[in-house]
């Protein structure tokens, strides 16, 4: 009769609020808020016509409250082609960079030779390189290539399939190192009794490893889906036709020569952010587990 007595006294009892956690969470709210700030900012000016911002100014209560800008944006900035432009790079770009990467985190982690680190090494330093540096070679690289039939504009220059191949060089490093690190902590039993069983190297890959590795590759999935959506660098250099571009050069339609309508291009800029949105929340629990992969070793 005891044993219920000092639960519900154990229970029973207040913690103490300690001024380091009320500072903590003070500091916290007003990070949060910061983030939200420029975001709350944007919503509220493409919620306002022009004509009363231009009048009574950004900072002041709005007698309107609409959507004509959000309609407006899209319509006049082609939103939906573009979002099939970025469509055709970002998916192709996305697998293919997971794949591969995939591959080479299976071979410098499951299995051990000299030069593994080494190799590991040389796809990881492929991220330090600052993307200016090589902006100039590069260029004149995809002039060069000549592609007859597979692209519209003949050369890998001014093509969707350029862009992919870019993406997926510049982002297999981060992810062959985030997965070989996850493949570590992975138990060497599972590799060996699937070699005892007459397993093939790329059935221990396809068929064992990967299927483990869900949640780093939905982790990183959210993260290049977002990191090449968001790209801009990239297609304003490798792509010359505006009809080619991705969706963050549809803002660009927005913007007039002698005038531009910030509430246009603020309501334009958050409908570009929700396929981003989208992706995070649909991957959201893989991503939060996805977090610490690799932190600790089994």
């Amino acid at each position: 009769m005891s044993a219920p007595t000092l639960a519900s006294g154990a229970t029973g009892r207040r913690t103490p609020v300690r001024p380091a956690r009320v500072l903590l969470h003070v500091f916290l709210a007003g990070t949060a808020l910061a983030w939200l700030a420029p975001l709350l900012w944007a919503m509220f000016s493409a919620l306002r016509p022009y004509s009363e911002t231009s009048d009574k100014g950004y900072v002041s209560w709005p007698d309107t409250l609409n959507f004509d800008n959000f309609t407006n944006a899209f319509e006049q900035s082609d939103m939906t082609h573009y979002f099939v432009n970025t469509l055709l790079i970002a998916v192709p770009a996305v697998l293919l960079t997971l794949f591969l990467s995939s591959m080479v985190a299976f071979y410098v982690s499951r299995f051990d030779f000299r030069l593994n680190l080494a190799l590991l090494l040389v796809f990881t330093a492929g991220n330090l390189l600052p993307q200016q540096v090589i902006i100039t070679p590069l260029y004149r690289l995809y002039l060069l290539t000549d592609l007859p039939g597979i692209t519209e504009s003949g050369k890998l220059y001014d093509s969707a399939l350029g862009l992919v191949l870019i993406h997926v060089a510049f982002q297999s490093g981060f992810c062959a190192f985030v997965l070989s690190n996850y493949m570590r902590s992975l138990p060497d039993e599972l590799t060996e009794a699937a070699l005892v069983d007459g397993a093939s190297v790329w059935r221990l890959y396809w068929q064992i490893t990967l299927p483990l590795c869900k949640p780093a590759m939905a982790a990183l999935a959210t993260l290049l889906s977002i990191w090449i959506y968001n790209d801009f660098f990239w297609a304003l250099v490798l792509i010359s036709t505006g009809e080619n571009m991705p969706i963050t050069s549809a803002l660009n339609n927005l913007s007039g020569q002698y005038f531009t309508d910030p509430n246009l291009v603020a309501s334009g800029a958050l409908l570009t952010a929700i396929p981003t949105l989208v992706v995070y929340f649909a991957l959201q629990r893989q991503f939060v587990s996805g977090l610490t992969l690799g932190a600790n070793k089994g």
